[in-house]
Formats: structure tokens, C-alpha cells, sequence
């Protein structure tokens, strides 16, 4: 990609890796500063699936950037003050405008040909993802909402705390007050979305999740000649983790696999269903039950459900076919209760802290508990003594480290 463009910093933003959306190289003063925001904003302005050269906000300030859309997954591929290679540049990088550069379309077309095949590498490599993938994936996603569930606490309390003041009626500048109380009104709207978006990251709803395995199943129906029958999921279940959708997706389709490997098999049901804990997953076949439980892909299979410690079944009946239940549970297990003595915690800062480790906020935590915001700061800044941390999410990761949930 180099020998045809160059360019100061190189992002990927995609929603199939849950734990790390985004893989980033170059100058550092851009990727440690990009935002999944920012990056979401420029994959929604780029309509056409055609490449965008153009100038976006990136790292907090318009930067000219590249960015292409992988049509198949949805991966964005940003980079910024790019610029053909060989072309004479004699200014900082950074401070290159669009005028200065004139990307040709062979440049683009090769980029956008190096993408294509970059993107479909992620989205099998994430399809086939063994067992400590999923479980790391899992991990880093559980602590990405954790963390973001902290920073919207601290700058939820921060912007109330400002509107309660601008709203005092001792403050004469009415027009001042008016002004910056919509303000500030707005960023807190802007904070709650960016948690919700964090959210939307990490899971996914059940239904769309069922129509992508569709999708990535059409190509076994038009050419294998085999029938695939699929019961939806209830359209109102819960949403899935980002890890447990991939996995199904990726199971089922290796169940499938090893389904149309066997004799005189002509049709495949797939069903789908939730009941709040777990996702319920049925596979069945019409051919003569030959599918053996001991099989290297059935065993390579069952190892991806065990890693989200899950459950896999077959019933095989001669003459019947085969029948596979694989039940994948959507919550972490939870680890037996850790031993906090050493801590020497009072008994009402031990439930303070089971309140933040639950991701609860100072105002409810003190509601729950029936006393003041800042008694609960007077816990906190206890807490934060005795468990030696500076944070409530250096507190959290010790608590969790300790097994308590």
C-alpha cells in the first residue's frame, strides 16, 4: 500500500471484533485520540460504498483523509493526510490540505483492492476464531462497557452538578444562563448516546444476528443442491454479545458443513431461540445419522462451545438423521465469591463496593442504601484507602480480580 500512498496514521474500525473494534499504525498524537464516534460518523457519511477523499473530523480537529467500506461486514478503512507516493511533499504531514494532493485513481483502486482482501481476512479470521479468542473477546468487551459505564457517571454528575448551578436564580446574566444551560443539556444528551453506541458495539440484536447466518448460508443452498430450512428467533429476545453471535454464526455454519458431508442428506432445519439466559441453538438433518459425535470438526466445534461454556448434543437415530442442540449462555459465569478480609472493610463500605462493582452510580447506590451522595463519597474515599487504587475503575478491576460480582 505504501508503494502508491502514503499517509501519517492508518485506522480500522470494525463492529466483528467486539473486544478491539479498532486496529490502528502511525503517528501517535492521531491513533491514540481517534474515536469510535468519529470513526462511526465518517462510515455513515460515506453512502455510496465508493472510496471518500475528503476532509473529516478525526482526533478531534478535520484532517484530509482516504476512507474506504468494506460492503460485505461493514469495516472502515481510514487514512489520514494521504497523499501519492513520490509525490514531492516537503510540509509536516499533518498540515497537508486536500488542495495539496491529488490522488489518482490508480492509487485508490489498488488501496481499495488491498482493503478488500485485508477486510475479508478479518471477517474469516473472526468466523474462525479459536476458543481463546472468544474468551479474551468476551473479557474485553465486558470491561469496555464497564469502563464507559464509569465515564458516563463521572461526566453525567459533573454536567448536572453544572445545570443545577447555571439554573440558580442568583445568577443575573439570564441570557448567559439560558445559553450555556442548552449547552450543556446537549453534552449530556452527546454522552448518554455515546454509551448507548458502546453498547450497540458489544451486542447484538438476536434477530439480526439470525439474518446474517441466513446470509452467509444462501451460497450452500444455491450450489449444494440442499434444501436449508430457518426458524426464526423471536424478534423481541434478548440481544446477544458481540462473541456469542459470532460463535453461533460460526457453528452453525461448521454443523452445516459437516451435515451436507454425509449421504443422501437433502435438507437442513436450523432453529433459533432464546430464553433470557441463553441462547438455544437446533440443528437437524434427514440423512441416514452417520454424523459421529467423536468427528474432528464435531470435536473442533464443541471446544468453540465450551470456551463460552456452553453445551453441545447430538441425538443420532439410524435411518433418521442427525439431531444437535447447542445451548450457549449470554451472561459471564459468575466466579464463586472472592475472600475480601484482607481488605478489613466495614460492612457498609463492602456493599458500596458491591453496588460499584455493579456499575451503579453515586446517586443510586446512596438511594438503594437509604443515605446521602456524599456519604457514599465518604465510603468511596475509604474504599479507595484501603484497596490502595486511585479510581472506581481500579477499584472495580481489583474487586473483579478478587471474585466479587
Amino acid at each position: 500500500m505504501s508503494s502508491y500512498v502514503t499517509t501519517s496514521a492508518l485506522v480500522i474500525f470494525t463492529e466483528e471484533c467486539t473486544g478491539r473494534p479498532r486496529k490502528q499504525a502511525g503517528a501517535e498524537d492521531i491513533i491514540s485520540r481517534v474515536s469510535i464516534a468519529e470513526l462511526d460518523a465518517l462510515r455513515t457519511a460515506i453512502t455510496d460504498g465508493k472510496a471518500f477523499v475528503g476532509e473529516a473530523e478525526l482526533a478531534g480537529r478535520p484532517r484530509p483523509v482516504l476512507a474506504l467500506i468494506h460492503t460485505s461486514s461493514g469495516a472502515l478503512l481510514v487514512l489520514t493526510d494521504p497523499y501519492p507516493t513520490g509525490q514531492r511533499h516537503d510540509a509536516g504531514m499533518n498540515h497537508v490540505g486536500m488542495d495539496d494532493v491529488s490522488m489518482d485513481d490508480v492509487g485508490i483502486n489498488v488501496v481499495s483492492y488491498l482493503w478488500r482482501m485485508a477486510a475479508q481476512r478479518i471477517h474469516e479470521k473472526v468466523a474462525d476464531a479459536p476458543p481463546s479468542f472468544l474468551l479474551e473477546s468476551r473479557a474485553a468487551s465486558a470491561e469496555r462497557v464497564r469502563v464507559t459505564a464509569e465515564l458516563t457517571d463521572l461526566h453525567s454528575t459533573t454536567l448536572e452538578t453544572l445545570l443545577a448551578a447555571l439554573r440558580s436564580p442568583s445568577l443575573d446574566d439570564a441570557a448567559a444562563r439560558s445559553t450555556v444551560t442548552d449547552l450543556t443539556a446537549k453534552a449530556l444528551i452527546g454522552i448518554r448516546t455515546l454509551s448507548d453506541r458502546t453498547t450497540d458495539l458489544v451486542e447484538e440484536p438476536v434477530g439480526k444476528a439470525f439474518e446474517r447466518l441466513r446470509k452467509d448460508l444462501r451460497p450452500f443452498t444455491r450450489f449444494s443442491g440442499i434444501e436449508i430450512e430457518f426458524v426464526e428467533p423471536p424478534l423481541n429476545g434478548r440481544a446477544l454479545p458481540g462473541e456469542v453471535a459470532q460463535a453461533a454464526r460460526a457453528i452453525v455454519r461448521g454443523l452445516v458443513l459437516a451435515m451436507m458431508e454425509q449421504p443422501d442428506v437433502s435438507r437442513v432445519r436450523i432453529h433459533w431461540d432464546c430464553d433470557g439466559e441463553n441462547l438455544l441453538i437446533n440443528v437437524r438433518d434427514d440423512g441416514r445419522g452417520t454424523l459421529a459425535a467423536g468427528a474432528p470438526n464435531i470435536s473442533c466445534l464443541n471446544r468453540r462451545v465450551q470456551a463460552l461454556n456452553g453445551h453441545l448434543q447430538i441425538d443420532v437415530m439410524a435411518g433418521w438423521g442427525a439431531d444437535v442442540f447447542v445451548t450457549l449462555p449470554l451472561n459471564l459465569p459468575a466466579p464463586p465469591a472472592g475472600d475480601v478480609t484482607g481488605w478489613d472493610l466495614a460492612a457498609r463500605e463492602l456493599e458500596v463496593l458491591q453496588h460499584l462493582v455493579a456499575g451503579e452510580r453515586n446517586r443510586t447506590i446512596a438511594s438503594l442504601l437509604g443515605i446521602s451522595e456524599n456519604t457514599v463519597k465518604f465510603h468511596m474515599r475509604n474504599l479507595f484507602k484501603k484497596l490502595a487504587v486511585g479510581s472506581r475503575t481500579e477499584a472495580i478491576a481489583l474487586a473483579h480480580s478478587h471474585g466479587l460480582r
